[in-house]
């Protein structure tokens, strides 16, 4: 039997409209909205696992060794297991408060603490963060099919390594190929449990990466060709030392997955498992996140690229090197290809509601849904061809907005605490968020623009 959408009086005293609810379905035990799909009674546990760990572990893996390898090893592996803990500790808030607050989306608890102000700020934040790494996804997918120019030299592509140059195999072709036969069918979707088994499937591909880096490895450890690498930082100077702070963005936005975290609980058959979800997703990417730095370090040591996939473009010292470059390469885009839906599953709910704020959810009209995913779709496809400055715009964008989205809005809720259900370690806990969030966006911002000047007087760093 259908249900009426009714909105909840505690979801929307304190916004514009009752437009805070997620896609579709929501249960978080004060109600439930079904999905115009007939017959779903709720999401797995393990379907919500790999979504979750599907938002988390996208393009950012691959800068992790270059990061390790500036902080030492022991100190980039103990940075990525505390950030781990300081996300879990933030999603954690997020979900408190949503049940205090009975609301069904992040952008609803931020509108029961600050209003709609707070609600729509939160909201620009998520399309910017959001846009930001799906423009990212498909620049990388771009270069690792039909390769990429660099001081004047073109890093060929798989598809031009195995075909040679056609019109097919140009970036603008393959990607317009990917997205009306790939991302299409799999944004369509109105459920994000739909994505389910693509999301598994992405975890396969990272996997893949990582047993072939840590088979590489281990081969030539064997063979005595490699070193172990430094354990802590190399401080030759007072730069030097400051510079060790440029690792935290990236570090920080490696883990974030907060947009998604709510349509994904919403849908489960018992939203009370949400935690223990989110406690084993992080563990999960925690566990690929140092194994990728770890074995990526080992294996190229000082020689490591800002992009560990960069350093799979030659001879790795071993029989079947170039077919083992082009595994990698292959199943880290395909990788990107299957993260690519579950992200844009949050950007077109977030910017329906800032353009729509009194509509329907966007799953009961196909027009808008349609338009709206249309829309978008063509902005990011625009932006990965024809605009290659776009990257440095997010630089500047993510920086920011990403840290609002995983730290700043999950402690500023706890701090404000309308419902009184915060306790003294997660205030402290809180203002600890906070003090990273800003320093990491200033250190992050101030070196970009750092880094654009002295680029612009030709000066070489």
């Amino acid at each position: 039997m259908k249900m009426n959408i009714m909105p909840s009086f505690s979801d929307s005293k304190h916004r514009r409209s009752p437009r805070g609810e997620a896609l579709l379905p929501q249960k978080q035990g004060y109600r439930v909205l079904e999905t115009p799909e007939a017959g779903f009674d709720g999401a797995s546990t393990s379907g919500a696992i790999f979504n979750l760990s599907t938002t988390v572990v996208g393009a950012g893996i691959m800068a992790l060794p270059a990061t390790v390898n500036q902080l030492g090893l022991i100190p980039g592996l103990f940075a990525i297991i505390f950030v781990s803990m300081l996300t879990g500790s933030s999603i954690d808030k997020i979900l408190r408060f949503s049940r205090a607050s009975k609301s069904a989306t992040y952008s609803g608890v931020a509108a029961d603490a600050f209003g709609g102000t707070g609600r729509n700020i939160l909201q620009v934040c998520i399309v910017i963060n959001n846009l930001g790494m799906l423009v990212v996804y498909m620049i990388i997918i771009g270069d690792v099919l039909s390769g990429t120019w660099e001081d004047g030299f073109h890093h060929k592509g798989v598809m031009e390594e195995w075909f040679g140059e056609h019109w097919w195999t140009t970036r603008s072709a393959l990607l317009m190929f990917t997205t009306l036969f790939v991302f299409a069918p799999f944004i369509s979707f109105k459920r994000v449990d739909s994505l389910r088994y693509t999301s598994a499937l992405s975890v396969g591909f990272v996997i893949v990466f990582v047993a072939i880096t840590a088979g590489v490895t281990i081969v030539k450890l064997m063979e005595g060709k490699i070193e172990m690498p430094r354990l802590m930082p190399k401080l030759e100077n007072q730069a030097s030392f400051w510079k060790l702070f440029t690792t935290v963005p990236v570090l920080v936005t490696a883990y974030i997955c907060h947009h998604n975290v709510l349509p994904i609980a919403n849908e489960l058959r018992d939203p009370t498992q949400m935690k223990l979800i989110v406690r084993k997703s992080l563990m999960f990417c925690s566990s690929l996140y140092i194994a990728t730095s770890f074995f990526g370090l080992v294996l190229f040591g000082d020689r490591i690229l800002d992009d560990v996939l960069a350093n799979f473009d030659g001879d790795l010292g071993i029989p079947y090197s170039l077919l083992l470059d082009d595994l990698i390469r292959v199943s880290y885009g395909l990788h990107l290809m299957l993260v690519f839906p579950i992200v844009f599953f949050s950007l077109r709910l977030n910017v329906d509601g800032l353009l729509f704020p009194y509509a329907i959810p966007i799953a009961f009209s196909e027009k808008r849904f349609f338009s709206m995913t249309v829309a978008l779709m063509g902005f990011i496809f625009m932006g990965a061809n024809f605009i290659p400055s776009i990257w440095d715009a997010f630089q500047f964008t993510g920086a920011t907005a990403a840290v609002c989205v995983g730290y700043i809005f999950p402690a500023a809720i706890t701090l404000r605490d309308t419902h009184g259900i915060a306790t003294k370690k997660d205030r402290l806990i809180s203002w600890m968020m906070i003090f990273l969030a800003v320093s990491t966006s200033t250190v992050a911002v101030t070196s970009d623009i750092y880094g654009i000047l002295t680029v612009d007087k030709g000066v070489i760093t």
